[in-house]
This record gives structure tokens, C-alpha cells and sequence, in this order.
């Protein structure tokens, strides 16, 4: 290849793989087919955990333990520790209840990324805020096949109250593309994974698809001579990177043809979207974190918003030996036996997210990682999920050194900083041209936190 060869896709019958980044795009330059040539992106992604956290052993004390240590429920952690911050101090005034009364589960999840105090209706009439993910989607819009992409482990909720005269799409959702609209995520990983990979809805694209679910192959299998062609062109690192690749999603396309078997068994071919959704909640998350892994890898998009579950869920997890609802334990009034199920919950929180910036920082990429080049915001707008309060919020950040941050310390905002300075700092980071967002009141130095 002696110029800049701008192909990343790989293209079979009713099949369209893009390619994660290679070496071989202008010796280090991120080539797509809507915006050309590129550096390598820089990316957001924010993930929301419902109920709050049991705060007296998630959140630091900076008298205890200063600017390293972790609490008991964030020692999971600690595998990558110096990929990731806590932030402590962080406000969301808009999710208090403002006169509204009672409903702080569907005001965390309406305010998480709008900043905003949310209208007090279970009818249409309906109104929270534009949120920062699609702040930064229409400042983006364009240079990605999808602008942003909402995924959940849960569906966006309809119509209707769900919590104390609030909307159920106020606790279904945190992604929201204006005032009166959100953003509906996807919580059918075969639907995702088709998204991804469907090179179009034609007659074509259908009938492959209906083929690789009869035949078992796999979308690898359909773009095969593309990839002969490409692998001739590349140096022993790429290959490297493009069989690792390559073997990521045959891993996942075994995970949904486990999950499928039985839809297959009851369902006449062809077909578009199967309703598939892994029984255990922890293989549901971890394939929505994959598969949000590839599209961030191929650069399919650069924004993302992750609900783990709906805001006041009452899901239980009996793979942890939690038998009873979270949002019940949740209220346990001091109860020993519930803040153990309150304790185990969290732990496999933060397990989980320890993984997937794990995962993340063993992709290459550019100079660096993917993890270099993705900014993480995890947490909730409610701290406590016993007190119901949206103080000192459990906030976590991770990668984007790439863009200059540094990890590895407790940071202890002074004050009551609000949540939404951090935001407008990400924005412009981004290269959002916003100002302020929300209740903001300044920003918050990034590279330092």
C-alpha cells in the first residue's frame, strides 16, 4: 500500500464487517467512509448503575483513606487501579425533589446526563433536558455510521407511573435527544449485533441473514475473500491485530448462537430482529459491553450511554446468591442480612467494570489503547439508595489519556461541585463547542481531575 488506502470495511453477501484499527491506514491515521481520513478518535462512553450504592463502604474519606486507598466495595477495582479515578464530591441538585415530593429513582435517571430537574407527570406532557451524549452526537453527527448508540440491559419502558407521579420513561431512560424526548436504548443484543453488522435491510442482506442463522456461519464466513485480499497487504502486527479481532466476534456470535437455539427451534426463517436475551444478567452485560467494545473499535460510533439496569429495578441476582429484589434491598433500614445483598450487588458492580476497562486497555490502538482513547463516566445520581440523596454522588472515571488524563487517586472536590461541571469539561474535551450544561458552574480540570 503505498498511499492511504481508506477500505476499513470488509463486505460479503448481505454483510458489511468494519475493521478495527490497523497500522496499515496511513502508518497510524484512522481512515472511515464517512469522514476520511483522521487521527485516532477520541470517544465518551457513560454508564449508569440504578438504586444508588451502599455509600458508608463505597464512598472515600479523605481522612481514611487519603489519595490511593479503596473501600471495601471499591476493592474490586484495584486490578486497574491506576486506569481509574474516583471522584468524590460530585453533585446532581437537580435530581433533589425541589417541592416535587416523593420520586428520587425516576429523577436520578431523567437528571444522570441532563442535568436537569425533571416535570412531575406520569401522562405525554413530559420534560427533562437534552442530554450530554447527544450534546456531543450533534456535535459529532456525521463522522460515524451512528451518531451515538443507548444500550441498556433492560427496555426503555413505555408509557404511564412508575414512581410517585413520574413517568416510567423518566426511570427507563438517560439518553435524551431534546426536552420531551428520549433517546429509546437497545437492550436485544442480536438486534445490536445486526445493527453492527447488517450491511443493509434488502431483499439480499435478508436472505444471507437468514442463511448464516440456518447454516450456523458465522458473518466472518461472508467476507472471507475481502479479508484474503486485505491479509496479503499486511505486516505481521496487523495480522496479529486482525485475527484477534476476528476471533472477539466469532466469541460473541457464539454467545448469541448458544442463546439462540431455542428461538430457532419455534421461529420460520427468514427473519430480522429475534427477541434474544440472556436468562443470567451477567452474560446479558458483559455481551452489551462487548459489543459496544467493537463498535467503538471500528469506529462505527464515538458516543455511548449504557443503562445496567432501569433506575428503581427490583431485579435479583441469584448467580450471587442475591435472591431478593435490588430496589428492595436497597430500602433495608439497617437491616444486616439486606446491606450484605446491598454490599454483594455493588462488589459485582465494580467487578464488572474493572473487567471491561481491562478489556478495553488490551486493544491497541494508535500509540495506545482503546482505553487510552475512550473517556468512561460510571456511576449514579443517587448515592445512598437507603437516604434516596444526590450528594457526594459514586462517580467513576476511566481512560482518555489520550486526551491527557490521569488516573489512579481519589480526587475530593471541595464543596458542592456540580456533576454537570464535569460534564461541560468532557464536552470540550470532545471538542464541543459548550460553555455550560445544566446547573454548571465552571468546569473541572480534566488532566488532573
Amino acid at each position: 500500500m503505498t498511499s492511504c488506502d481508506r477500505r476499513t470495511v470488509l463486505r460479503g453477501l448481505g454483510t458489511a464487517v468494519t475493521l478495527p484499527w490497523l497500522e496499515v491506514f496511513c502508518g497510524g491515521k484512522f481512515a472511515n467512509a464517512t469522514s476520511g481520513l483522521t487521527t485516532t478518535p477520541l470517544r465518551s462512553a457513560f454508564m449508569f448503575i440504578p438504586n444508588g450504592v451502599h455509600a458508608p463502604d463505597w464512598i472515600p474519606d479523605q481522612q481514611v483513606h487519603g489519595e490511593r486507598g479503596l473501600t471495601p466495595l471499591l476493592e474490586p477495582i484495584s486490578g486497574q487501579r491506576d486506569r481509574i479515578s474516583v471522584l468524590v464530591g460530585l453533585d446532581h441538585h437537580n435530581a433533589k425533589a425541589l417541592g416535587d415530593g416523593p420520586g428520587d429513582h425516576a429523577r436520578s435517571s431523567a437528571c444522570f446526563l441532563t442535568a436537569a430537574h425533571p416535570r412531575k407527570t406520569s401522562g405525554e406532557d413530559i420534560e427533562a433536558g437534552i442530554s450530554v451524549d447527544q450534546v456531543l452526537a450533534k456535535a459529532l453527527r456525521g463522522r460515524t455510521r451512528f451518531n451515538s448508540l443507548e444500550l441498556g440491559c433492560e427496555g426503555s419502558m413505555g408509557t404511564g407511573g412508575c414512581d410517585s407521579g413520574y413517568a416510567c420513561l423518566y426511570s427507563g431512560n438517560i439518553s435524551w435527544s431534546a426536552p420531551d424526548r428520549p433517546s429509546p436504548k437497545e437492550s436485544n443484543p442480536r438486534a445490536l449485533y445486526d445493527r453492527l453488522f447488517a450491511a443493509a435491510r434488502t431483499v439480499e442482506a435478508k436472505r444471507a441473514q437468514a442463511e448464516r442463522f440456518e447454516t450456523r456461519r458465522s458473518v466472518l464466513d461472508f467476507v472471507r475473500e475481502d479479508a484474503r485480499q486485505l491479509e496479503r497487504k499486511l505486516g505481521a502486527g496487523d495480522r496479529d491485530r486482525l485475527d484477534e479481532y476476528f476471533e472477539g466476534l466469532r466469541g460473541v456470535e457464539r454467545q448469541l448462537e448458544y442463546l439462540d437455539q431455542a428461538e430457532l427451534a419455534t421461529t420460520n426463517l427468514p427473519f430480522d430482529r429475534p427477541k434474544v436475551h440472556p436468562e443470567n444478567y451477567r452474560e446479558h452485560l458483559r455481551l452489551m459491553l462487548d459489543l459496544m467494545t467493537v463498535a467503538f473499535r471500528t469506529d462505527q460510533t464515538r458516543i455511548a450511554t449504557m443503562m445496567w439496569a432501569n433506575e428503581g429495578t427490583n431485579r435479583s441476582f441469584p448467580f450471587l446468591g442475591v435472591k431478593e429484589g435490588h430496589h428492595h434491598l436497597s430500602h433495608h433500614k439497617g437491616d444486616l442480612s439486606m446491606i450484605e445483598g446491598i454490599r454483594t450487588i455493588n462488589r459485582f458492580q465494580n467487578e464488572e467494570f474493572n473487567r471491561f476497562i481491562g478489556r478495553l486497555a488490551k486493544i491497541p490502538e494508535g500509540e495506545g489503547s482503546l482505553l487510552d482513547h475512550t473517556m468512561i463516566l460510571f456511576g449514579s445520581a443517587i448515592r445512598d439508595g437507603n437516604r434516596h440523596d444526590h450528594d457526594d454522588l459514586p462517580i467513576l472515571m476511566a481512560g482518555g489519556e489520550a486526551a491527557g488524563l490521569q488516573h489512579g487517586k481519589n480526587h475530593y472536590l471541595q464543596g458542592k461541585t456540580p456533576l454537570a461541571n464535569l460534564f461541560v469539561s468532557l464536552m470540550q474535551t470532545m471538542g464541543a463547542e459548550v460553555d455550560a450544561f445544566g446547573d454548571s458552574t465552571g468546569t473541572i480540570d480534566l488532566p488532573g481531575i
